[in-house]
């Protein structure tokens, strides 16, 4: 359900085509709310038909030009009452764990290289948000809305700073046992 708000909210910060948008949801909003190229553009599809968006007429008509979309009131209103609306935090479902968990069962000769895999992934992550972080939100940059947007990389910062806490601690512990056991 939330694919659509994602769009709404960025042809609301700036009206896109689609291929905008997916380029958008790959360097912003993809980092929390991930879309393939060809749901945004079924979903573009749907908020038109509801009424939600419009495309905008061409500057200069063109054959095969791009649409470029604009959020019109009935959208702007799902939206607010989307943002409104109460919602409980989602389960965490993490194919790691799970694969974790079942190794506790079945053993895992493997286990080390994965969790030092998504170590060095989660690493990357947060390297690439602190980069964003310094570009985008300089000191003295505190409007509203930059404030809400920092806030957003905030979250993911620390959520990449537990990941790497986390799967360096397991590591640590998992290399401990392995020495207990052949000690």
């Amino acid at each position: 359900m939330s694919l659509p708000h994602a769009i709404l909210t960025a042809l609301l910060e700036k009206p896109s085509s689609g291929l905008e948008l997916t380029r958008r949801f790959d360097r912003s909003i993809g980092y929390f709310w991930s879309a393939t190229h060809q749901q945004i553009y079924r979903e573009l599809g749907k908020l038109e038909q509801a009424g939600q968006i419009r495309a905008l007429a061409p500057e200069q008509p063109a054959r095969g030009q791009k649409k470029e979309y604009e959020v019109l009131p009935a959208g702007r209103e799902a939206l607010f009452a989307w943002v409104a609306r109460p919602e409980d935090p989602k389960q965490i479902r993490d194919p790691l764990l799970l694969r974790m968990r079942a190794a506790a069962v079945v053993g895992a000769p493997g286990l080390d290289a994965e969790l030092r895999r998504h170590l060095a992934l989660h690493r990357l992550r947060l390297a690439e948000y602190l980069e964003i972080e310094e570009r985008d939100f300089p000191p003295g940059r505190d409007a509203a809305q930059d404030r809400l947007r920092h806030l957003v990389l905030r979250g993911g910062i620390d959520l990449e700073n537990f990941w790497v806490g986390w799967l360096t601690r397991a590591l640590a512990e998992d290399a401990g046992a392995a020495a207990a056991d052949l000690g």
